[in-house]
């Protein structure tokens, strides 16, 4: 069970900033390169121009107690976007089950401001759970759910999703305390791997996030 370090890619958005203009900032948090040459990093307006170590602080002042785990037996494609809701809903750690490779590709970077935790089988993860206290609930559309509108989710809790197709494997839903199912009401089974866990990772904000924040 290692800490998953993320590997250096381009990050670039539409929303970037130019060079620093005016009085140079007298913060340590800010990034000498980012001001000198501007900032084109997916992020939010507040961080612009800090380092990437300073905004990892930050966060992690305010991150959310819940954790968010995926299986990886398949390298599905969905994790990096998954890694991507996580950071934006403030997860504390996303927990990779299985393969310790994925596909960073839909993260968009977003995993170098995340922490990333692997564990090598359902087992080695469970016992983490455990010995840290938090309850694991499954998310996934199988007998003997509970419908997500009418769930009570734990402040502190480990929201742990399958992959796209197969779903949970029969071990991670052993290891749950409860499983939850997002309500559909069209004629597809299942709706994508990462807007289930959108959808349920907000679920959770609405139950535990005061507004305005």
């Amino acid at each position: 069970m290692t800490l998953d370090k993320p590997a250096p890619s381009i990050e670039l958005t539409t929303q970037g900033v130019g060079p620093w203009v005016g009085e140079l900032p007298d913060d340590p948090r800010y990034d000498p390169e980012l001001i000198a040459r501007g900032d084109s990093r997916n992020v939010v307006d507040r961080y612009r121009y800090w380092s990437m170590e300073a905004i990892v602080a930050d966060l992690d002042e305010h991150r959310n107690p819940f954790h968010v785990a995926i299986e990886n037996w398949q390298h599905d494609m969905n994790i990096g976007s998954i890694v991507r809701s996580a950071n934006a809903f403030g997860a504390e750690t996303v927990h990779i089950i299985g393969r310790k490779r994925w596909n960073k590709r839909g993260a968009m970077v977003t995993d170098r401001y995340q922490h990333v935790m692997h564990h090598d089988t359902v087992e080695t993860f469970a016992e983490w759970a455990a010995s840290a206290g938090l309850p694991v609930v499954a998310i996934d559309n199988v007998p003997g759910s509970v419908i997500i509108e009418t769930f009570p989710f734990p402040a502190a809790c480990v929201l742990l999703f399958g992959q796209e197709g197969p779903g949970l494997s029969d071990a991670a839903l052993a290891a749950s305390a409860d499983i939850v199912e997002i309500s559909q009401f069209g004629s597809t089974r299942s709706i994508n791997a990462s807007a289930a866990a959108a959808v349920a990772m907000h679920a959770w904000v609405l139950q535990h996030v005061r507004f305005p924040r």
